[in-house]
């Protein structure tokens, strides 16, 4: 099992190394969380951080609990020499679409690194509207370390402003399924009629 996981994330520096040779320079590495959930903003983070034994457990975010996620954030923004994040709410989702939402909040993550990388690898086949060179890599939080790291940041950033909302929204169970439309969120809906958080363009089931 430990040497599964160690070729996985050999894996993943290699494919960010094999970029580097082309195009020399920082790499940063963007992805995003929560664009198809029904309620809470999209929320995208940038990561610009060299791979070392610590950080040995990054993976795409979704192959990771939610414990480990925790503890793999506080450690990539320890380690990292930058790292971004950009923010766009339910509100304006619903007005811009969400796909524009999402590259706008991926836009936001690289502006805000305060550092200009060479080449930025986004996660998915659309690229942000952003001056610096950048590669569209479908699949990518499972192929490079960068955006792997970028996508543990996205979510547990998420993941945290979901848990505050729960607090305030209660009876929707956001501390569980994050906004996602699982059967209990959807009841609820049903029930108690959508909030403020809630993307009201996106159908919460039949």
């Amino acid at each position: 099992m430990k040497a599964g996981r160690r070729i996985a994330f050999e894996d993943l520096v290699r494919f960010d190394g094999e970029r580097r040779l082309s195009s020399p320079g920082l790499i940063a590495g963007v992805d995003e969380a929560g664009r198809g959930a029904l309620a809470g903003p999209v929320v995208a983070a940038a990561v610009i951080c060299e791979p070392c034994d610590i950080l040995s457990r990054v993976r795409d975010s979704k192959l990771v609990c939610e414990n480990e996620r925790e503890r793999l954030y506080e450690r990539i923004l320890d380690r990292c020499l930058a790292h971004g994040v950009g923010i766009v709410e339910a509100g304006e989702i619903d007005r811009i679409n969400i796909l524009r939402a999402t590259l706008e909040a991926m836009k936001i993550a690289v502006e805000s690194l305060g550092a200009t990388p060479g080449l930025v690898l986004v996660d998915g086949d659309r690229l942000p509207d952003i001056r610096v060179p950048a590669a569209a890599i479908p699949g990518g939080d499972g192929k490079s370390f960068s955006i792997a790291a970028a996508s543990i940041v996205a979510k547990v950033t998420r993941d945290r402003i979901m848990r505050e909302g729960a607090g305030v929204f209660r009876g929707y169970g956001w501390r569980e399924n994050k906004g996602y439309g699982t059967a209990q969120h959807i009841e609820a809906i049903r029930r108690l009629g959508r909030t403020e958080f809630h993307r009201k363009s996106f159908r919460a089931g039949a």
